[in-house]
């Protein structure tokens, strides 16, 4: 397998080209926060339990929050840094033209399902606020706070997925102009 200057295998897609824009630093900064708390949650419970013989009986219920937190708020920021996986047999076997045709019909088939996703994740949303349901337990969280981090990290994944897209048709269209002047020569 051949390595191209930065690392990645040849053939697999170059997303390199996206900076991240303030959706994923936004998104990453509430990452490191909810993992932060995640930790702080924890120690504190396993302090408590070690020695004083007491639990607050919480940290699971937070630990879960924040986790959910931390899945579905991070997809934008894998995103951009292109940390997904990738059929590299396939693409590796491609033209750069046929790599980048890949790549723009993989996004569009991305952000169909993303929206779906949000669509189906924004409607729990309403109906977790609208029916007012409550976590069965001491905290007895409202339950449209854990599922709203769902609903705007798939969001936040179709504004990341249509920003690759965008890279990836300008990257198709530069593919194009370079094997049309190729055929001119």
């Amino acid at each position: 397998m051949t390595h191209i200057p930065h690392g990645r295998p040849a053939g697999s897609p170059d997303v390199r080209g996206i900076p991240e824009d303030y959706v994923e630093r936004v998104c990453k900064l509430v990452c490191v926060v909810a993992l932060i708390v995640m930790l702080v949650v924890i120690g504190v419970d396993i302090v408590t339990r070690s020695l004083l013989n007491f639990s607050f009986e919480i940290s699971d219920e937070l630990g879960g929050y924040m986790l959910v937190i931390i899945t579905f708020i991070s997809l934008p920021v894998c995103q951009v840094n292109d940390s997904f996986h990738h059929v590299e047999f396939v693409q590796a076997r491609l033209s750069s033209r046929g790599r980048a045709i890949s790549r723009v019909i993989f996004d569009v088939l991305s952000l169909t399902f993303c929206l779906l996703l949000m669509w189906q994740l924004v409607r729990f949303e309403i109906s977790s606020w609208r029916f007012d349901d409550h976590a069965p337990s001491y905290l007895a969280t409202p339950l449209w706070i854990p599922r709203l981090a769902m609903a705007l990290g798939a969001a936040a994944l179709c504004f990341s997925v249509l920003r690759t897209l965008i890279v990836n048709i300008r990257k198709l269209q530069s593919a194009g102009d370079a094997s049309g002047s190729r055929h001119e020569s």
